[in-house]
């Protein structure tokens, strides 16, 4: 089966698409990557995500013209992911963009991606699997992480403790370990912070390769502002995003410090809130190697900074060493989920989302007749019984 993985993570900056073939052999599902492509957002459709997002305000229309347009994009990638895929598939998985996860108390309430899925089913006529954390969140689940399903199978367990970590906008960490059940969660902020800043202080979307970062030192009493967020210390199942660390979030720690930090200096301090949150989470979980994944892993300080931390405990690696491409994980683990959804098996871990059941996930939004059922001639009148 050949299913077309995107995805858009909380970096919103374009999306990963991917095309992979599924075949199973007894208890083992092999999966074969048949390549992957990143395509960027244009500027301004960056810039109307922004002015969607928490804590800005905004109207039904926006998020209406921002869904119809987003659902264009997510059409676009498609059709790339048909053409790796060989001109054919058998499905489409479209994540769309998370623009809201509603968390109160700890406990998620809802949750919201856009991307128009039906212009995506029109665009390259095969179903399109999309809403995947909707299920979870209605058995009382997080909604989130959903890579841990990814992770588990791929993750030998038997070899010890072992992490797999992505690093978007939000990172969050897989742990597997022999005869215990699989726990995953968002740490916190990767590159969501980071970003902020860059945006703020920069005028670009991004520290390129951590350079500014890496000219600058770590400012300890912000440091210790940013570390005293409750969200570290909460127990898992948890999740986050950019409804908390958002740039206005930043700009409070800033002004609680009551003094000036050169640009610099505060990416600086953003990576190594990141590094050390991350390295926290695995030592307390005790893992002996740690795989990672996604954007942040191209960027050589936080990488260092990681590694450096880890240095005795747990060794660093990326996924590319699996056979995975690590800016790609995500969407080969939601075409994963889309083979899941389609053989009617669960895609969310209980474990890691805290929900009272394991879900099937996602909706399914055909293109032409359904693709559950025989094509019929459609009725010519309806007759109401006793």
């Amino acid at each position: 089966m050949k299913i077309v993985g995107l995805m858009s993570g909380t970096s919103y900056d374009g999306v990963d698409v991917v095309a992979a073939e599924f075949t199973r052999d007894g208890e083992t599902l092999r999966l074969r990557p048949l390549g992957h492509r990143s395509l960027d957002y244009p500027d301004d459709l960056r810039a109307e995500i922004g002015a969607l997002l928490p804590p800005a305000a905004t109207t039904i229309e926006a998020v209406c013209r921002l869904d119809n347009r987003l659902g264009e994009v997510f059409a676009e990638a498609a059709a790339a992911g048909v053409e790796l895929a060989g001109g054919t598939a058998d499905a489409v998985v479209s994540h769309g963009q998370t623009v809201f996860h509603w968390v109160e108390a700890g406990r998620v309430r809802g949750t919201l991606q856009l991307g128009a899925p039906a212009r995506v089913a029109a665009r390259v006529g095969v179903p399109v699997l999309h809403d995947l954390r909707s299920a979870d969140v209605a058995a009382g689940g997080q909604g989130a992480p959903l890579v841990p399903a990814f992770d588990a199978l791929l993750l030998d367990a038997a070899a010890g403790p072992r992490a797999a970590l992505n690093l978007g906008g939000i990172a969050n960490l897989t742990v597997v370990a022999p005869g215990a059940p699989v726990l995953g969660y968002d740490v916190g902020p990767a590159n969501a912070l980071l970003d902020a800043a860059a945006r703020r202080f920069l005028d670009r979307p991004c520290d390129l390769d951590g350079a500014r970062a890496a000219a600058g030192r770590v400012h300890e009493g912000l440091l210790a502002l940013l570390l005293a967020e409750p969200y570290y210390a909460a127990p898992p199942p948890k999740s986050t995003g950019k409804e908390l660390f958002h740039g206005r979030y930043l700009d409070d720690r800033l002004a609680a410090l009551g003094e000036p930090v050169a640009a610099d200096d505060v990416l600086a301090t953003l990576t190594e809130l990141t590094a050390r949150t991350v390295a926290d989470a695995c030592d307390r979980h005790g893992v002996t190697e740690v795989i990672a994944a996604g954007g942040g892993v191209r960027n050589p300080t936080l990488r260092a900074r990681l590694a450096a931390l880890g240095e005795g405990r747990w060794r660093l690696r990326t996924t590319d060493e699996l056979g995975v491409p690590a800016q790609a994980k995500e969407a080969y683990a939601f075409a994963l989920l889309g083979w899941l959804s389609w053989h009617g098996l669960p895609g969310a871990i209980p474990s890691v989302t805290g929900a009272s059941r394991a879900a099937v996930l996602g909706s399914w939004t055909p293109a032409g007749p359904s693709f559950a059922a025989t094509p019929a001639e459609p009725p010519r009148r309806l007759v109401v019984t006793p």
